[in-house]
């Protein structure tokens, strides 16, 4: 994900000329769904034993959101300075690292209190796609942002998994398990939270919700080849 962001810095000018489509291009670009679909779809097609992988993958991925997507999204309306603090106030960053320092210390969580998070969870959940659904109630098919959604689309379902895959390839040597969950999750579709991260720094959310909606329109049409890919690796 950080050599895909440096080379969308690098072209995402001369692809935009607005600054706030450069802001949405480079902080939603890269940002899957690696938790409320990515977890599930691990399930789907390795079992429970992938739990841990897609886990400790999606708490990656939150601390990519609430970085560098944050500040993409308030910088248009804010100071570096101000950019910044406004990062250290996201919740989700110290929760992740709380939840880091949980495991790390092998600190068992006592299952009533596991029952209360696991409902706190599903409750995020269903306020996310309500939130979700309220904006692109209002996006109209005739106005939809194709030029924006599709280049963020072709980011996120061909540029990021390819990138992805060479460098599983060519510099690590993870075995084919491992390396099949996450090139999975590479490939999922635009997470829902950008639209929240976008109405909160005012940063034309409902252009967001119309291109996670492309790019889940994309991410069906492309799953039998995306098997196909993960099947070939997992041999």
């Amino acid at each position: 994900m950080l050599v895909s962001l440096g080379v969308l810095i690098l072209i995402n000018k001369k692809i935009f000329s607005q600054r706030q489509d450069q802001s949405i291009y480079l902080a939603t670009a890269l940002v899957g769904n690696t938790g409320n679909l990515g977890i599930p779809l691990g399930i789907a097609l390795f079992g429970m034993d992938s739990v841990p992988y897609t886990s400790i993958i999606n708490i990656a991925n939150t601390f990519f959101i609430y970085i560098f997507a944050v500040y993409f999204f308030a910088r248009d309306n804010f100071s570096l300075k101000e950019a910044i603090i406004s990062i250290m106030k996201i919740p989700g960053i110290w929760f992740a690292i709380l939840a880091l320092l949980i495991n790390s210390q092998g600190v068992g969580i006592n299952k009533h209190v596991y029952s209360a998070l696991e409902m706190g969870a599903y409750t995020s959940m269903v306020i996310q796609l309500i939130i979700f659904g309220m904006y692109l109630s209002s996006v109209k098919v005739k106005i939809l942002p194709w030029y924006s959604s599709l280049h963020i689309s072709f980011v996120k379902h061909i540029l990021l998994p390819a990138i992805g895959i060479l460098i599983i390839v060519n510099f690590t040597n993870l075995n084919s398990y491992v390396a099949s969950i996450l090139i999975m999750e590479l490939m999922v579709p635009l997470a829902v939270n950008n639209v929240n991260l976008a109405a909160l720094y005012h940063c034309k959310p409902y252009d967001v919700a119309a291109s996670i909606l492309i790019s889940s329109v994309v991410f069906v049409s492309l799953l039998y080849f995306y098997i196909q890919i993960i099947e070939y690796f997992v041999k």
